[in-house]
């Protein structure tokens, strides 16, 4: 049972994987015997992600190309299949929120985010997808968020997107299920990295918030993302298609309790 879900021999695209979550679902797959390769449209913050994937002992191949820039797509997919192998996992990551209120946001910033968020993984999908077509197997995970599900005050582009990614990652799913493809999503609670790390102090409100709001009563650790990744890139998730497993710590599950409960 347990071979189910190693992934020796294969070859994961990570998009946007240079920190953060994206490099911890990364080096998961890596841990279950990938071959990781991420991308980056900076070769500075590419080059700085690959020497902290060696520092954990893992081989990580890097490219430079931008997801929303199709020729760059089509040309960065190329690449790596000649040079690493055929990208049997496709991990849509990048992206980017940018939190303003609706009626005071940009028409090009809201563009900005649906473009990279919902738009990239799009064209990911497209070039790749044809890829794993052509040889009647894959794996694509699209990384979704709870506002996938949820409204939330100032991130109506973010909001739009993740939503949007949601159905996207039916649609692939519909389309792609009859050649051997599963397409699923996860969808991250809130997550101690480096850009929760101001406010993950004792005291501040939104750190108290999501103490109270989360049943696990913590933020989540990018770790805790490495078995779902696992099992929804793993043979162990062959009947598995076209689902957002949400790893919240329990969020979507309850309406919360009041602040002076314990």
């Amino acid at each position: 049972m347990l071979d189910s879900f190693k992934l020796d021999g294969k070859v994961a695209l990570v998009t946007g994987a240079t920190h953060g979550i994206g490099m911890a679902i990364a080096s998961a797959l890596a841990e279950a015997g990938a071959q990781i390769v991420v991308n980056d449209i900076s070769k500075e913050n590419l080059d700085r992600g690959i020497a902290d994937y060696a520092k954990k002992g893992i081989d990580c191949k890097g490219y430079i190309f931008d997801v929303t820039d199709e020729a760059g797509v089509i040309a960065g997919v190329e690449q790596i299949e000649k040079e690493v192998g055929p990208i049997g996992i496709l991990v849509n990551n990048a992206g980017i929120i940018k939190r303003v209120p609706m009626q005071d946001m940009e028409v090009k910033d809201y563009r900005q985010v649906i473009d990279i968020d919902l738009v990239g993984p799009f064209i990911m999908g497209k070039y790749v997808g044809r890829k794993m077509i052509e040889r009647r197997e894959g794996k694509i995970i699209n990384i979704c968020s709870m506002m996938s599900e949820l409204g939330r005050n100032d991130v109506c582009a973010y909001a739009s997107a993740k939503g949007g990614l949601k159905m996207l990652t039916k649609n692939m799913a519909t389309e792609w299920a009859k050649f051997g493809i599963q397409t699923n999503g996860i969808g991250p609670g809130y997550f101690a990295t480096s850009q929760t790390e101001a406010i993950r102090v004792d005291g501040h409100p939104f750190n108290e918030f999501i103490i109270n709001r989360t049943p696990a009563a913590r933020w989540g650790n990018p770790e805790d993302l490495a078995g779902t990744a696992v099992f929804l890139a793993s043979k162990a998730s062959d009947f598995v298609n076209g689902h957002v497993v949400y790893v919240d710590g329990g969020i979507l599950a309850t309406i919360g309790k009041p602040s002076n409960e314990d």
